[in-house]
């Protein structure tokens, strides 16, 4: 396993070669189900330029952030307390702000009929000048990282470094900078910077700012995982979990504010082709672990958890669409 930056959550190396990083990955996946990604190749640059575009995004008066509120594809901009993500601890809505930006499909092309597919909702250019193309500039750095995880997740399971790739062909993507208030989270009221959940998809990339508030559920216990400057926090979801058939974990984790400060962070879900089956891997399922999890798709089980979670989306809102995206 990597070196430890935190007590409870490995590091994984990604400068070395990649039978060494895919036996680290391998630890850290059916371990805790969180590392760090450090030596990623993003550049220092385009991260800080992203912050500094996303703060000034949330420091848009509130009526121009009104002008780009979530569509029927989940894209723009989500109010104070509209997310829930532990509806049955929270009595009220995370006390966070957030925006959804996904890869760019014309509303007018096949895949653009799907759920959740569709264009974005970019703020005016005069508003936020630069702020389109650094986004887009960050998401395809970050789908390049996201394709080299996938190899090595599929070389720590023993299957040809390509495996993941057929069903990624047009993956869903969704940037999700967020903006916490400096209100201190009161659990034990149900007050919660985020409630607790696990990630639905495959795989989360998170760049937040030097504010810590995120915790893990290991070992019985609610741990800090402290911010590390030059490195991604990286945790599994559910999906990755249900193709492992549970050796790789989609672990519970939450947003706690005990600093009074507000926090900033851009978490980048990656997740497979909306019409991509995820169901237990041959080599992960034995007589005596027999597949735990029935077939689903990819897009179906995003939709059934954003319509739990989130007050303002609709799965209703936008037909099933039949698009024959490969995978």
């Amino acid at each position: 396993m990597g070196t430890a930056l935190d007590s409870s959550i490995p590091l994984v190396d990604l400068s070395q070669d990649e039978a060494a990083a895919a036996q680290q990955v391998y630890a850290s996946c059916s371990g805790p189900g969180f590392f760090y990604a450090a030596n990623h190749g993003i550049p220092q640059e385009l991260l800080s330029e992203l912050f500094k575009q996303m703060r000034a995004a949330f420091a848009l008066p509130e009526q121009d952030k009104m002008a780009m509120l979530a569509d029927e594809n989940n894209r723009g901009y989500t109010p104070y307390a509209e997310e829930t993500l532990d509806p049955a601890k929270q009595t009220r809505g995370d006390t966070k702000e957030g925006f959804y930006f996904g890869r760019e499909v014309p509303a007018d092309s096949e895949e653009g009929q799907l759920p959740l597919h569709g264009p974005n909702q970019w703020p005016p250019e005069q508003l936020l000048p630069g702020f389109r193309q650094t986004v887009t500039a960050y998401c395809d750095a970050a789908t390049g990282l996201g394709m080299r995880l996938l190899r090595l997740l599929a070389l720590s399971l023993g299957l040809p470094g390509g495996y993941f790739a057929p069903y990624f062909t047009h993956p869903m993507v969704a940037l999700r900078p967020l903006h916490y208030t400096a209100e201190v989270s009161s659990p034990g009221e149900g007050v919660f910077g985020a409630g607790a959940h696990s990630d639905y998809g495959m795989l989360t990339l998170l760049a937040t700012d030097e504010v810590p508030g995120l915790q893990v559920h290991l070992n019985g216990s609610w741990q800090d995982v402290q911010p590390q400057p030059g490195a991604f926090i990286v945790n599994l979801g559910d999906m990755l979990e249900r193709w492992s058939n549970g050796i790789f974990k989609s672990t519970l984790h939450r947003v706690i504010n005990t600093t009074g400060q507000e926090r900033y962070s851009i978490p980048f879900f990656f997740e497979p082709n909306f019409t991509a089956k995820v169901e237990c891997l041959p080599c992960c399922v034995t007589e005596e672990r027999p597949a735990a999890y029935p077939p689903t798709t990819a897009g179906e089980h995003l939709l059934a958890m954003y319509a739990q979670t989130h007050a303002g989306y609709d799965v209703n809102r936008k037909a099933h669409g039949t698009a024959a995206i490969v995978a």
